[in-house]
């Protein structure tokens, strides 16, 4: 990371930093979020980094820890096809548990065939958050967070928006509610090696780069 930023400042004639996704003309319509890094280059052009929700780093020399995140997570994973959870200390998953469960599709047919099929669907995916939030609880029984103030830890979200919701609302969970948390939702049916993915993109940035002059 250190070397990234380097290279941007040499590539756009030097680089200043402006908290916040930036200010002023230049950089207003940037879609940094408040708690992101905007750098500047001298020419115009621009890099937005975003990565954990929180304080941002005052002075570049702390990004790569920004953009590490907590020291230790709770990973979420679950879409229809199945789900994935763990615990991670650093770059290492320290515990985890996947598998498959089957939540049916909607269905084109109308009248009471199409309330059964919906009955059906509500019933498996209650099943799977119910599976997933068992296992969470128990991953969460053998490895404590630590206590807030220390390192409150963080949350990794992926899959299903809805169903990860569902996962969090049961009251066993309030200890991650607000945790700090990047979401992933793009990701295949979560397996172990998905899982793994998942911990290594939340350990790093995403920049979105606009060249000088770019509309």
């Amino acid at each position: 990371m250190a070397r990234w930023v380097t290279g941007f400042g040499e590539r756009h004639g030097g680089a200043e930093m402006v908290l916040g996704g930036g200010s002023g003309a230049a950089v207003a319509d940037l879609p940094g979020p408040p708690d992101g890094v905007t750098l500047l280059g001298a020419d115009g052009a621009t890099a937005v980094l975003t990565a954990w929700p929180g304080e941002p780093p005052t002075i570049l020399a702390d990004v790569p820890g920004w953009a590490h995140g907590p020291t230790d997570l709770v990973l979420i994973l679950v879409r229809r096809g199945g789900y994935a959870v763990g615990r991670a200390h650093g770059a290492d998953l320290t515990a985890h548990k996947s598998g498959t469960r089957y939540v049916q599709s909607r269905t084109a047919a109308g009248g009471w065939s199409q309330q059964r099929f919906a009955r059906r669907r509500g019933n498996q995916a209650d099943e799977l958050v119910t599976a997933v939030v068992g296992h969470v609880v128990r991953i969460l029984g053998e490895h404590v967070l630590p206590a807030a103030g220390a390192n409150s830890g963080g949350l990794v979200l992926g899959g299903d928006r809805a169903l990860a919701a569902q996962v969090l609302e049961d009251p066993r969970l309030t200890v991650l509610a607000d945790l700090p948390r990047r979401s992933f939702h793009d990701v295949p049916d979560p397996r172990l090696r998905v899982l793994s993915d998942v911990l290594d993109r939340s350990r790093g940035l995403q920049i979105t780069l606009r060249e000088p002059g770019a509309g």
